[in-house]
């Protein structure tokens, strides 16, 4: 992830939460925040996923005249590149969050991303299984960590027929 500046406003805050469907007043309500125990409105658990719409490459993010493969109408797993053969599927498999503190509107971060831990497993289905972390760390306008979260990625051998 290439984010060199993702300011944190209250009106993103407030339509995150939203958008997940979380209700909870102190992502919004200011007087309520004031006297909840982080003193003012913060941010919901995973709102730093939302730093992709500030990375010209995210590729996640549709991109416009380019095809995009999270159309819904069929499964979105990434489709497996280049050599290694098999023919199998990249997913999602896990994402951690750890906070060092709340994110408050006005907070202004950057991300560095780096390599995790890499590992293998035999699946019963789709054969060899092959996971990678990926850390992003989130830094404040002071450079100071705020955020690490850890994404684990698995790419699969083969296609998974359905039963």
């Amino acid at each position: 992830m290439a984010v060199e500046r993702f300011p944190v406003e209250a009106s993103h805050i407030m339509m995150f939460a939203r958008s997940v469907g979380d209700p909870n007043p102190i992502y919004h309500d200011e007087d309520y925040a004031k006297g909840a125990e982080p003193g003012g409105i913060i941010a919901p658990p995973t709102f730093v996923q939302a730093s992709s719409q500030y990375d010209p490459d995210a590729a996640l993010r549709p991109k416009p005249g380019q095809p995009w493969f999270g159309s819904g109408r069929e499964p979105s797993g990434t489709p497996r590149g280049g050599g290694g053969g098999g023919g199998g599927t990249g997913l999602h498999a896990e994402q951690h969050f750890e906070y060092h503190r709340h994110l408050h509107p006005g907070d202004v971060l950057s991300a560095k991303t780096r390599p995790g831990k890499s590992w293998e497993r035999e699946g019963r289905r789709a054969g060899k299984l092959k996971f990678s972390e990926t850390i992003t760390e989130y830094f404040d306008q002071n450079g100071e960590l705020v955020i690490t979260a850890r994404s684990v990625g698995v790419q699969t051998e083969r296609v998974v027929e359905q039963a």
